[in-house]
């Protein structure tokens, strides 16, 4: 059985050198020909001996995920769907700004999280992304545009581990994809602009800060537990509190002095000047010290069967002010990419379901709607079932 080479990070690529009887630093040069040139061939790797070459075409392969579609944004975002085989398929997007170019990767065929307000969670879970599976979309993305805009130059500045799935459920093949992203041998991303998002899986939280920090982005989407348990159903098992010490802990190794809050506006759901004040308290905890973390609010990007609806403009920018004003930085995102499906939480693809949780997310959402109303804050006329 052959090698897919996109497998393996540096160390890894030595080591597999070495079993071919070649020395380890071969293995520099074949990963500055995979990742910054973009060689899929042997052959094209003109510096490597004839022999190495001739076992590598036996032993090993660059195989990257095909591409079933492309679709182009009337602001310039690009969606590819990945064919990752046994009937599922993957999305990733790239946003193009004057400042930067942005890749949010997936790591999962689906999600097992099942947030209330994600495409993603609708669509169920299939299984993990291989390392291959996930670099192969950075590296078809890097590749492809330098090759579209006729440039040798680095397209790709930025990584967001944001698309389908839940990166710190995949630990092992998020490590070694973003050793491989941050190599200067690869692609030579600055550990502040890769960033992994997360649901609020605790422990690995931790984990990433001592094995390999980067950027880090929390979906919070709520003010309290009761709430946050009904659109973040992780929240069961590691409450807002816990989430909250574990990024603190996080700020030891990152390589920016704050985390990163996302938050979904809902509308008639969490977009209260009361939840405004429930976040400020809560970032206040234990102090005054606001400067710890960032807010970044996300108008919901609605989509079939979620049963919800986006924030008024107006409310999300009083919401926005009211966190300013408490000393919290906040932006309000800005959406991209909607009018082909892939905007902050649309991305579905096409996944093999084998967890039925298309049933059991129609069921949440009749529980959400009755506690909400039960609670008073479902707006006659604001959330459809």
């Amino acid at each position: 059985m052959t090698a897919n080479l996109l497998e393996y990070d540096l160390e890894g690529l030595a080591a597999f050198c070495e079993r071919l009887g070649e020395k380890r630093f071969r293995a520099t040069q074949l990963f500055r020909w995979i990742h910054q040139k973009g060689a899929a061939q042997f052959d094209d790797m003109t510096d490597l001996a004839k022999s190495l070459r001739e076992k590598l075409k036996v032993a090993a392969c660059i195989q990257v995920p095909s591409v079933v579609s492309q679709h182009i944004s009337s602001d310039g975002s690009i969606k590819w769907l990945f064919d990752v085989g046994g009937n599922d398929a993957v999305e990733a997007v790239f946003i193009p700004e004057a400042d930067r170019g942005t890749l949010c990767i997936s790591s999962q065929a689906g999600c097992i999280v099942g947030c209330r307000f994600c495409s993603t969670g609708h669509q169920g879970f299939s299984r993990h992304l291989t390392v291959a599976e996930i670099i192969g979309q950075l590296w078809f993305a890097e590749h492809f545009l330098r090759k579209h805009l006729g440039v040798t130059d680095r397209v790709i500045s930025n990584v967001v581990m944001m698309g389908m799935g839940e990166p710190l459920l995949n630990y092992e093949a998020l490590i070694i994809s973003l050793r491989i992203m941050l190599s200067d041998h690869a692609y030579g991303l600055s550990r502040r602009r890769v960033t992994v998002s997360t649901s609020g899986v605790v422990p690995m939280i931790d984990q990433l800060g001592r094995d390999c920090p980067v950027a880090l982005a929390v979906s919070l989407h709520a003010s309290n537990d009761t709430l946050r348990e009904q659109l973040v159903p992780l929240n069961r098992k590691y409450c807002i509190a816990d989430l909250f010490q574990a990024c603190h802990r996080y700020l030891e190794f990152a390589p920016r002095d704050f985390v990163t809050f996302e938050y979904c506006m809902l509308d008639g759901v969490n977009d209260s000047p009361e939840h405004a004040a429930e976040l400020i308290d809560l970032v206040r905890k234990g102090g005054n010290e606001t400067g710890w973390c960032k807010f970044n609010l996300i108008p919901f990007n609605p989509f079939p069967a979620s049963g919800l609806t986006r924030s008024p403009q107006a409310r999300i920018l009083s919401f926005s002010k009211q966190l300013n004003d408490a000393g919290i930085v906040t932006t309000v995102r800005k959406t991209r990419g909607d009018d082909i499906d892939a905007a902050c939480g649309q991305l579905a693809g096409d996944v093999k379901d084998i967890t039925d949780v298309k049933k059991r997310m129609g069921r949440r959402t009749i529980m959400l709607k009755s506690d909400l109303e039960m609670a008073g804050l479902l707006k006659q006329g604001v959330v459809h079932g």
